[in-house]
């Protein structure tokens, strides 16, 4: 009687079980991946296989959209094709979304994040993203032959150079005034000039939970790497880090407001290749795994 007793009970534990193991599979919230520029969705099958393995059945979609050179074009032109892809996704995921945005991918997310008034992005990850602008020369310049840094800003700073992505952050500290005044995405989305919308789009960016920002000093490609957590150069090509920018002190779009709510996480790794940041398993563990909850 007893042995037949635990019998039916192991047998209606069971199923309850299974029940309670899938529910918790199936409450992982999506995963959305953005990449960086010259990168594919093909780049990222470590990153897709970390978060498998972490976290069994998420739903991680990697935007298969402005691969290799077509990540050139202009961020915003970006932005709405990437957005086009991603809100079908936040629409079927009613407790909201993950974002892990790659290299110059944490700026196109940057702006859906800002544009995008009923986003549901619970935690914004950005993955070594030149959130503050880019000033150094790198073999992604290889495109720009007849520039280094210190001139690439005649090109840039000109309507036909904003038609390229790198130059929509090309952020020069010793030509400011061009900068400011000829950025058409970088200077916008962090309203360093007066943007008519910038009150809608600090509002709409100040509805993630989290902001995880992650870079290191031996990142190579990302100039300076500290821009990847909003710090950048003065015009003497000193860093000045984010907590003493003009951006986070008036708090422009939302930074302060992120780090008094306790929800700007930095997380900085040394021995890190810019190419290797989403395949690294130390990275994955010790920045992005706990905000995929």
């Amino acid at each position: 009687m007893t042995r037949s007793r635990s019998s039916g009970a192991a047998a209606l534990l069971c199923p309850l079980l299974g029940a309670c193991l899938w529910s918790a599979v199936v409450g992982y919230k999506p995963v959305i991946v953005v990449h960086g520029l010259f990168d594919s969705s093909e780049d990222f099958k470590n990153l897709q296989r970390f978060i498998n393995e972490s976290y069994p059945g998420t739903n991680v979609t990697v935007i298969d959209l402005f691969d290799r050179s077509s990540s050139l074009q202009p961020m915003w032109k970006q932005v709405e094709g990437f957005k086009a892809a991603i809100y079908p996704i936040m629409q079927n995921a009613a407790d909201g979304v993950h974002l892990i945005c790659y290299s110059q991918g944490g700026l196109v997310c940057r702006g859906i994040l800002s544009t995008l008034p009923d986003h549901n992005v619970h935690s914004f990850i950005s993955l070594s993203a030149p959130q503050a602008g880019q000033y150094g020369d790198t073999d992604y310049f290889r495109i720009f032959p007849q520039f280094v840094k210190s001139n690439l800003y005649h090109f840039c700073y000109t309507g036909v150079g904003q038609l390229i992505s790198i130059c929509n952050y090309w952020n020069d500290p010793h030509h400011r005034d061009l900068y400011l005044n000829s950025s058409d995405y970088l200077a916008l989305i962090n309203s360093e000039r007066p943007n008519p919308n910038s009150t809608e789009w600090r509002r709409n960016f100040l509805k993630i939970q989290k902001l995880v920002l992650i870079g290191g000093p031996d990142d190579g490609v990302i100039t300076p790497w500290q821009s990847s957590q909003f710090g950048f150069y003065d015009d003497n090509e000193t860093v000045v880090e984010m907590q003493h920018q003009e951006l986070y002190l008036r708090d422009v779009f939302g930074l302060k407001t992120l780090v008094a709510r306790g929800d700007l996480i930095l997380c900085t790794v040394p021995g890190v290749e810019h190419v290797l940041w989403h395949s690294n398993e130390t990275v994955f563990h010790a920045c992005i795994e706990k905000w995929l909850m």
